[in-house]
């Protein structure tokens, strides 16, 4: 996990947020959501809720993707944002949200199971079918 400060936002700039606590390294996931909601596999970082903050008046709509996690993304210009769950300690925002320089490595591969057809995943971060833990 790494401490610094780290700051992003949408691709309009309506919806901003700062993060002033450790963050995981980023996990990939593969999972069909992630791939419709994406475009592509998500990539995400998570973060304590308490070190996760809004900035200035841009919030996100929410998308109740299932029963247990909801996404999130910019009402202005659709950039896919957050995945959030009332079961998590953490909330997760998306890799590419942040502005750089961002000092993040990846982490894992999740829900490979579930993986497109159309791409492989050929680099060497652990892999799970599943979650792989949290």
């Amino acid at each position: 996990m790494k401490k610094e400060r780290h700051t992003g936002g949408c691709l309009c700039g309506h919806v901003r947020y700062v993060v002033t606590g450790p963050v995981t390294d980023v996990s990939y996931c593969h999972c069909a959501m992630c791939r419709r909601f994406h475009g592509h596999a998500g990539a995400f970082v998570g973060v304590e809720r308490s070190d996760f903050a809004f900035v200035g008046a841009g919030r996100p709509h929410w998308y109740a993707s299932s029963d247990k996690a909801r996404r999130g993304f910019c009402p202005t210009c659709g950039s896919a944002l957050f995945w959030d769950s009332p079961d998590e300690s953490r909330t997760y925002f998306t890799a590419g949200s942040l502005d750089e320089p961002t000092g993040l490595t990846g982490r894992r591969h999740i829900f490979v199971a579930d993986k497109g057809d159309y791409y492989a995943i050929d680099d060497d971060l652990p892999t799970y079918p599943g979650t792989g833990g949290t």
